[in-house]
C-alpha cells in the first residue's frame, strides 16, 4: 500500500509502518497545503491511505469524493513515543480501511 503521512505526525512513524511504501507529506514537498488541495494531489500521486491526526479532517471535507483510506490518529500527543503503542493497530487498519471512509485508530487521553 502506498501511505501519505501527515505532517501533523512525526515522520520517524513511516519507519514503524514496516510492509508499506511510506511517504511524508514534507517529503512530496506538500506541507502547508490546504487539506483539499493536499487530497487532491495524494489521489493524483495514487496513495491509497492517508494517516493523520487531524481530528477534524472529516467534517471539513467530503472524503468520499477522494476515493482513499483515511487513518485518524488519536493520541495523548503526536510524538513518537506516544503514538508507539498504537503502531500494531494502525498497520492492522492501512489493510483494511475501506477507500473513501474515515478509521479512527486511539484515543486521546
Amino acid at each position: 500500500m502506498r501511505v501519505l503521512l501527515d505532517e501533523s505526525l512525526p515522520r520517524q512513524l513511516a519507519q514503524e509502518l514496516s510492509g508499506h511504501q511510506v511517504q511524508t507529506v514534507r517529503q512530496m514537498k506538500w506541507q502547508g497545503l490546504k487539506n483539499g488541495e493536499l487530497m487532491r494531489r495524494a489521489i493524483e500521486e495514487a496513495f491509497d491511505v492517508f494517516i493523520t491526526a487531524d481530528q477534524n479532517l472529516e467534517y471539513q471535507q467530503n472524503l468520499a469524493r477522494f476515493g482513499m483510506s483515511v487513518v485518524v490518529v488519536a493520541a495523548k500527543s503526536n510524538r513518537i513515543e506516544d503514538l508507539s503503542p498504537l503502531i500494531g493497530k494502525i498497520l492492522g487498519v492501512i489493510e483494511t480501511a475501506p477507500k473513501g471512509q474515515v478509521v479512527h485508530v486511539g484515543n486521546k487521553v
